[in-house]
C-alpha cells in the first residue's frame, strides 16, 4: 500500500510538471498580464470613476495555486522600474521589533488575531479582492477579506474635531489632477503596517494615491509617515489592482482555535519567564 501512494503521488507530480511545461515551453503562458484596455471611465464632474472589482495582480484573475501563471502577472509592481525601498525605522522602534516573540508576531497578523488589517495594511498585505464604489460625493471600499468596510466623502468636508481612532482612520480626499488624493490619520493602535512587527504610534498618518490610467488598471500608491517609528516618511511602489469580473465573496474569520492557542502558549511562557 505504501508503494502505491508513493507510486501515485509520483504520477500526479510528474502530470503537474508536464501541465506546467506544456503551459509555459517557449514563454507560452496560459495566464498573462492584463491589457490595459480603453480609456478609463469617468465620473460626471470628468474625474475617473475609480469603481470596480480589483485584484491584487497584474492578471485579472486569481492566479494563486495555479499554473501557466508569466511571472509579471503575479506582480503588483517591477522592482526593476519602481523599486519599493525598505522603511528606515528609529533605532527605539528597530529595536522594538527585533525583540518581538515569534508568538507576537504571530498574534499580531490580522490573519490570526482576527481584527482588521486597517489602512495601509489592506493596500500593503491584502491577497484578496477589493470592491470600489465611485460617486462624485463618494468612495466607498469594501474589502473582501473579514468583509470590512470604509467609507471616504469626496465632497470636500473636513476631518471631525474630536475624531474617534479607528481601524482605517479618519480621513479627508481631494483631487490633484487625475489623482485622488486620500489623506487619513487618527488610528486604532491594534494594527500593523506590515506583518512584521512594523506597528505605529498615534502620530501616524497615512496618504493614499488613487488614480486609473486605463479600463483594466487601478493604481495605488501609499506614503506613512510616522515621526515616532520612521526616521522618514516611506513611499511604497505604484502598485497595480486590475479589473475582475468575479464577484465579491464573504469572508469571515470564525472559529479561530489557533488565535486561543497561541495566546495560552503566550500566558504559559510568560508565566515561566521564557521567550
Amino acid at each position: 500500500m505504501q508503494y502505491n501512494w508513493r507510486k501515485l503521488l509520483l504520477v500526479f507530480i510528474g502530470t503537474l510538471l508536464i501541465d506546467t511545461y506544456a503551459i509555459a515551453q517557449d514563454g507560452e503562458y496560459l495566464i498573462r498580464v492584463m491589457p490595459p484596455g480603453g480609456p478609463a471611465p469617468r465620473l460626471a464632474n470628468g474625474k475617473p470613476d475609480l469603481t470596480g472589482m480589483w485584484l491584487p495582480n497584474s492578471a485579472g484573475q486569481g492566479v494563486s495555486g495555479r499554473f501557466g501563471v508569466e511571472p509579471a502577472a503575479r506582480r503588483q509592481f517591477d522592482p526593476a522600474v519602481t523599486p519599493e525601498l525598505p522603511p528606515q525605522f528609529l533605532p527605539a522602534a528597530r529595536a522594538r521589533m527585533d525583540n518581538m516573540s515569534g508568538i507576537e508576531l504571530e498574534l499580531s497578523k490580522s490573519s490570526v488575531n482576527c481584527m482588521p488589517r486597517g489602512v495601509p495594511a489592506i493596500w500593503l498585505q491584502n491577497p484578496y479582492g477589493t470592491m470600489l464604489v465611485h460617486k462624485e460625493d463618494v468612495f466607498v471600499q469594501l474589502y473582501e477579506v473579514l468583509n470590512n468596510f470604509r467609507v471616504i466623502y469626496t465632497d470636500g468636508r473636513e476631518a471631525p474635531e474630536y475624531p474617534e481612532p479607528l481601524f482605517h482612520g479618519n480621513s479627508t480626499a481631494h483631487w490633484e489632477g487625475d489623482t485622488l488624493v486620500v489623506e487619513s490619520t487618527t488610528f486604532d493602535d491594534r494594527t500593523y503596517i506590515m506583518p512584521n512587527g512594523w506597528y505605529h504610534s498615534d502620530e501616524l498618518k497615512v496618504t493614499e494615491r488613487y488614480s486609473r490610467p486605463s479600463e483594466n488598471y487601478l493604481v495605488v500608491e501609499v506614503i506613512v509617515d510616522d515621526p515616532q517609528v520612521l526616521a522618514e516618511p516611506w513611499h511604497s511602489a505604484p502598485r497595480r489592482w486590475t479589473l475582475t469580473q468575479t464577484p465579491i465573496n464573504e469572508f469571515y474569520c470564525t472559529n479561530n482555535q489557533e488565535l486561543d492557542e497561541l495566546e495560552e502558549l503566550r500566558r504559559q511562557l510568560e508565566e515561566e519567564g521564557g521567550e
